[in-house]
């Protein structure tokens, strides 16, 4: 079964963009398990965003996992460790995940998620 991690933007999609993450992750990979890096609840607490509260409630919905690392770095580690895709619109996570061969999923076009290839 595939897995996935979530970046924090990848959280807060959901309620910026009205976008059913888990509906958009069946019809890319079918059943999958997703993965939030526990350091990102603490991102997200920090956060000024209006819908961090909701990404917070989001994130417990699927299984939250403590790394070492912090911020992007969790978000590698955990997808290196689990050979994991990677949800993210974070331009700079985005090039060093390629760099590192890591395979992302993008929001695309307004209104759905793609591959990065």
């Amino acid at each position: 079964m595939p897995v996935v991690v979530l970046d924090t933007n990848a959280l807060l999609l959901p309620f910026e963009r009205s976008v059913n993450l888990d509906a958009q992750l069946r019809s890319l990979l079918g059943s999958c398990e997703v993965l939030v890096p526990g350091p990102l609840i603490g991102e997200l607490k920090r956060s000024s965003n209006k819908h961090a509260r909701a990404a917070i409630g989001l994130a417990f919905h699927y299984k939250v996992v403590d790394t070492e690392a912090t911020g992007d770095n969790a978000v590698i580690e955990l997808a290196e460790k689990h050979d994991a895709y990677v949800v993210t619109n974070d331009r700079a996570l985005i090039e060093i995940l390629r760099k590192k061969r890591i395979k992302v999923i993008l929001f695309r076009g307004g209104s759905h998620l793609g591959m990065d290839f």
